[in-house]
C-alpha cells in the first residue's frame, strides 16, 4: 500500500518493527511520491508542526519553537497547580502573550500556592466547580427540551470566569433562543456571544478520491493507532460497521460507537494493516510522531490532520462544550480555531507530539475560516479500554 515502505524506512531507528500490531490506513494516505518522514529527535518538535503554526498562526519559526516549548512546560504544569488550588481552583488556560499557564482562584491566599507550582495565579470570583454546576443544569435542560437550532452550543470559560452560550449571529430575537437563554441565566453566571459562522455539523463526506476510509457511503480520517486498531468519531459508523481502506480493501470493523451525546469510536483493524505511532502530514509537512496525551490547555496551539484538508493549525478555545449538532447535543467537546471540511471528520488533533482528540464537526471552511471541534482522545481510551500507539 502507498507510503507504507516509506514510514517504515524513516522510523526504523524508532520502533522496533517487530512489535507493531495490525495497521491503520493513514500508513496509505500520502502519494507515492511523498517523502519519507523526517527524524526528529526525542522531544524536539516535527518540522511540521513548526511550518502549519508559522501559516495558520502568523509565527516565525523561532516563535513556533518557543511556543511550542512553553506549551509544554505548561501541560507539565497544569496537574500540580490544578491541586494547589485546591477546592478554590477556578480553571486554567495558557496564555500566549505571557507564555504562562496561568490557574484562577477564587481565594488569594491560594496564589502563592499557585505560583509555587509554576504557574500564574488569578482571583476570580466563581470556581470551576460553581461553573461545571451551572453548565450541568443548561444540559439538563437541553436533555428535557432540544435546544434551538441557532444555539451552536454551551462552555464553560475560565478566561471570563462564566459560562458562555454561543449563538448564530442574529438569533437571539427568536423566541425559542430567548427562552433557553432565559433558562440558562437562571442556572448560573452566563455570557452569550454571537458566532461569525453558522451552525455546527458534523464533517463526513461523501465517497471520493484521495486518502480516506469509507463505512457504506461515507468517508472519514483516521484519528490515532492504539493497539488492535485506531480511534475515529462515532458519526462516522456504527457498532459493527464494516471499514475499508483507501484503496477499498477491507479494513476492520467498528468495534464500539456513540454518537450522539458522545462522538467516538474505536476500529479493531486486521487484513493485513498495521498501527504505527504516526499522523500523516500528506506530502504537505513531515509526518509527525506521537508520544503522549497530555491535555493541551485553553490557549495552546494545536494542529489538525484530516484526509480533506490536510493539516491546518490554530489554538484551543474552550473545553467541555456542550455542541447542539441536528442529530442531538453531544457533551464534553473542545473548541478550535481550526478549520476543517467534509471528511476531515475522526482526524488527527495533536499539540507538539501530544495526541488531543478527533475531530467531530464545526462551521466555515479552510477558505473563509472557521472552527472545529474535537473529542479528547484521553476520553476515548477510557471508554474503551485503549492504549494509545506512543513513539
Amino acid at each position: 500500500m502507498r507510503r507504507r515502505i516509506g514510514v517504515r524506512a524513516g522510523l526504523s531507528a524508532l520502533l522496533a518493527l517487530g512489535a507493531l500490531t495490525a495497521t491503520e490506513s493513514g500508513l496509505a494516505s500520502a502519494s507515492p511520491a511523498s517523502p519519507a518522514p523526517a527524524e526528529p529527535r526525542a522531544g524536539a518538535p516535527a518540522q511540521g508542526l513548526v511550518d502549519a503554526m508559522e501559516r495558520d498562526l502568523k509565527l516565525t519559526e523561532r516563535q513556533a519553537r518557543k511556543r511550542l516549548r512553553q506549551e509544554a512546560a505548561a501541560m507539565e504544569a497544569a496537574p500540580g497547580a490544578e491541586r494547589a488550588a485546591g477546592a478554590d481552583f477556578a480553571g486554567s488556560w495558557f496564555d500566549a502573550r505571557s507564555g504562562e499557564l496561568v490557574v484562577g482562584v477564587t481565594a488569594p491566599g491560594r496564589a502563592d500556592a499557585v505560583r509555587a507550582a509554576g504557574a500564574e495565579a488569578r482571583v476570580v470570583e466563581h470556581s470551576a466547580k460553581e461553573l461545571d454546576a451551572a453548565k450541568e443544569r443548561i444540559d439538563a435542560r437541553a436533555e428535557r427540551k432540544a435546544a434551538p437550532d441557532a444555539v451552536s452550543g454551551w462552555h464553560v470559560d475560565p478566561r471570563a470566569n462564566t459560562v458562555v452560550v454561543d449563538l448564530v449571529k442574529g438569533a437571539e430575537r427568536d423566541a425559542a433562543v430567548r427562552d433557553f437563554l432565559a433558562d440558562a441565566r437562571k442556572a448560573g453566571p452566563v455570557t452569550v456571544r454571537e458566532t461569525a459562522g453558522g451552525a455546527p455539523r458534523t464533517l463526513a463526506a461523501g465517497v471520493v478520491g484521495g486518502d480516506p476510509y469509507y463505512t457504506g457511503n461515507a468517508r472519514c480520517s483516521i484519528g490515532f493507532s492504539v493497539h488492535g486498531g485506531f480511534v475515529t468519531a462515532g458519526h462516522c459508523g456504527s457498532a459493527g460497521a464494516s471499514v475499508r481502506g483507501w484503496d477499498g480493501s477491507q479494513m476492520g470493523t467498528f468495534q464500539g460507537s456513540s454518537f450522539p451525546g458522545n462522538d467516538y469510536a474505536f476500529v479493531r483493524t486486521g487484513h493485513g494493516w498495521w498501527t504505527v505511532p504516526v499522523v500523516l502530514g500528506w506530502g504537505t509537512v513531515p509526518d509527525v510522531l506521537v508520544r503522549g496525551s497530555a491535555e493541551a490547555p485553553v490557549g495552546a496551539s494545536i494542529c489538525r490532520s484530516g484526509s480533506t484538508t490536510r493539516w491546518h493549525c490554530g489554538q484551543v478555545l474552550a473545553k467541555n462544550e456542550t455542541v447542539n449538532y441536528s442529530q442531538g447535543a453531544v457533551h464534553q467537546m473542545t473548541k478550535t480555531s481550526v478549520c476543517a471540511e467534509p471528511g476531515d471528520s475522526g482526524g488527527s488533533f495533536v499539540s507538539g507530539d501530544q495526541a488531543q482528540g478527533v475531530t467531530s464537526g464545526g462551521w466555515g471552511n479552510c477558505s473563509g475560516g472557521g472552527e472545529t471541534w474535537f473529542q479528547p482522545v484521553n476520553e476515548i481510551l477510557s471508554v474503551y479500554g485503549l492504549t494509545l500507539h506512543t513513539a
